[in-house]
Formats: structure tokens, sequence, C-alpha cells
């Protein structure tokens, strides 16, 4: 499993002395453990200094020969949170995009402060349906995958809805570049920079843009990432979906978003940026 962030290395490194420790209690030595379990003798030091995380199996057999087997339930289920700290998308969307829209439903509900940067795409919550469709068809595409980007459509505009109910606050911040990616088409790019438009005027959304030009000499465009609360940090990578939980990784990203913000234009400044973008896309037609 590939350890995308020092979070899960951190969770990984705690679950290593967990286990280290339980060897020491039962008086063996990492030797002793390989030779009881059939392993090479070096897998209990990789195992132990975090540089192999162990699989379910690994977790019942130590505990056995270790006499404690009834730990290995709590030890099994921290190994699988650890692995869900990053999940390649193969996995998360095997059962299709439609489920993995709704798995982040509950995360989406109990969140009351989301902070979003993009300096790619317009961020879910600001999504048009025509949008969603065509960023959804292009991943199930590339990606092989069944298609059921028409009831994923449906799933992700029934969670835009928390937009315009409950007390969920939006502070936006995109790069002015990401008004200039035609996504879908002009016509659909549009559509889209008409609706953010207008959701940029509900009171529970903030949504700055970072001008073309500005200095980026003190903060160049870092990757774009959701914040949900001071509970997680989530980003998107090429390979999979990272979730971020350590309270001081979450703080720089919180430092690094109101920096961007600083730099960001709002109100009447920043409906000119998407004017002038959508008056591009009609002269280019």
């Amino acid at each position: 499993m590939p350890y995308e962030s020092s979070s899960a290395q951190q969770a990984l490194d705690v679950l290593a002395a967990r286990l280290r420790q339980i060897r020491q209690d039962a008086r063996l030595s990492g030797r002793d453990l390989a030779r009881m379990a059939g392993w090479h003798s070096s897998k209990v030091s990789r195992i132990e200094h975090g540089r192999r995380p162990p699989s379910t199996e690994d977790i019942a057999t130590w505990c056995r020969h270790c006499d404690v087997p009834s730990q290995a339930v709590d030890l099994v289920a921290s190994l699988q949170a650890i692995q869900g700290m990053f999940v390649e998308w193969r996995d998360m969307e095997r059962t299709g995009l439609k489920v993995a829209q709704e798995s982040v439903i509950p995360l989406w509900e109990r969140t009351r402060h989301f902070r979003i940067y993009s300096s790619q795409l317009i961020p879910g919550p600001l999504q048009t349906g025509a949008y969603i469709s065509a960023l959804l068809t292009s991943l199930m595409q590339r990606r092989s995958l069944s298609d059921d980007v028409e009831e994923a459509v449906r799933v992700r505009l029934e969670k835009q809805r928390i937009i315009e109910r409950g007390d969920h606050r939006f502070a936006v911040v995109l790069e002015e570049s990401v008004l200039r990616h035609p996504i879908g088409g002009a016509d659909v790019m549009v559509g889209q920079l008409g609706n953010l438009l207008t959701v940029s005027t509900l009171p529970s959304i903030s949504l700055g843009i970072i001008p073309l030009g500005t200095d980026r000499s003190a903060m160049w465009p870092p990757e774009g990432f959701f914040m949900f609360d001071t509970a997680e940090v989530t980003v998107e990578l090429v390979s999979g979906h990272l979730t971020i939980t350590q309270p001081h990784e979450i703080a720089m990203y919180a430092a690094t978003f109101a920096a961007l913000a600083e730099l960001a234009v709002y109100g009447k400044a920043a409906r000119a940026l998407i004017t002038t973008a959508i008056q591009a896309l009609d002269e280019d037609e």
C-alpha cells in the first residue's frame, strides 16, 4: 500500500510500536517470532520499523505466537483505518461512480465549515449538472468504469443542497485559470460560469478568485484540497484519494488556505473576472 502522507506513516509507526511492545512483553526476539511464524528473519524488523505494513494475517499470526490473540481485532481495525487514509481510485470506484459519490455524503452533512481551494476545476459544490456529467464521463472512459454517470450526477446534485440549507459555510478560492478551462465545451462552460455568478451571491458562500498575473513569489499554487472543519483534509491525486487527519498537517493546510485567500479578489472584482471569461468563450464561438 502506498503511504502518500505523513499522516498515514505516523499512524503506521504507532501500529508498529504496539506490535513491537507485544513481542517484547512475550519475551520473544524478532528472530524467535519470525521462526515461529515461518517468516524471513528480516520481516519482523521491517514491520516494527514501519518500513512494511503488516497484513491482517500477519497481525493474527503475530498475536497468536505472542499469546495475545484477543488483541488482533483491535490491531486489525487500526490497520484498516491506516489503509483508508489513501485509497486508489480503482478501489474506490470499483462498484461505480454513484457509490463513490454516495460514500462522502455523511462527511458533507456533518461538516459546518468547508474550505476549498482549486487550481484546475470548479469544485463539486458549485458545479452544474452538465459540468458534472462532462467530468464524470471523462473519468468513466479514462478509468474504464461501468457507465452509471447519470445516477452519479443525480447524487452529486443532491449533495449540493446543503449550500442552501442548514448552517453550512463554504469558503472557496479558485485560480483564475480555472475559469479558462473549457470542460464539456463552450456551452457547458458558459452555463457553469453563469452558475458561478449566481451562487457567489449566496450568503453561505464566500468566493475568491486569484487573478492571473498575481505575484506568487510567496505562495505559489499548491495541489487542490478540501478542508472539512478542522477534522480532515482530502486531496485528489492522479492515483487515488488522500485523507489527512494529523492535526499539524491540517494546520498547515489551514495556513495555506488563509494565505491563498489573501491573494484573491471577492465580490464585484471576482464577478468581473467570471464575466470576462464568459465573454471570451462567446467570442470564440
